[in-house]
């Protein structure tokens, strides 16, 4: 996953497609066989937005488990880039949002989190946890035992 950032800005996905349509999230996917995730991360990012960038620093990770089929292991990646006419995506529509209006959009319940602790360049280890009904019971940060959200 890789999140874009121009100053107080981020590049968001509007998504098309399940999980989260209708949803703004960063980019990304899933590894391809033998693929280490920083490189996943600079193939995901070409193939959804034409940029080649390699410049990626490290945020954090984000761990979320359910009882049902979504179980994800996310590294997340953070680009700082110039501000850019957003490119066309398959996955849905890129729009510019600035970090003060994130809580008044669609996002996945534990996004605003990430995007705290990035834009105070905090690192990160998130565990959240869902029910059958996709309704996110709790999320912990391991790197300091506290609980974040629940």
């Amino acid at each position: 996953m890789v999140i874009l950032r121009h100053q107080q800005h981020f590049l968001l996905l509007k998504r098309i497609k399940p999980p989260y349509v209708g949803s703004y999230l960063p980019v990304g996917g899933k590894l391809e066989p033998f693929e280490d995730p920083r490189t996943a991360a600079i193939r995901e990012l070409k193939e959804e937005t034409g940029l080649e960038i390699t410049a990626l620093k490290y945020g954090g990770s984000l761990m979320e488990s359910s009882p049902i089929d979504y179980n994800w292991q996310c590294n997340i990646y953070i680009a700082d880039i110039d501000f850019i006419v957003p490119p066309p995506c398959p996955e849905g529509d890129l729009e510019w949002i600035a970090f003060a209006d994130v809580p008044n959009v669609p996002t996945p319940p534990t996004d605003f989190t990430v995007y705290q602790y990035l834009m105070e360049e905090k690192p990160f280890a998130f565990n959240a946890v869902y029910d059958a009904e996709m309704n996110l019971v709790f999320m912990d940060e391991e790197l300091t035992g506290i609980r974040i959200l629940g």
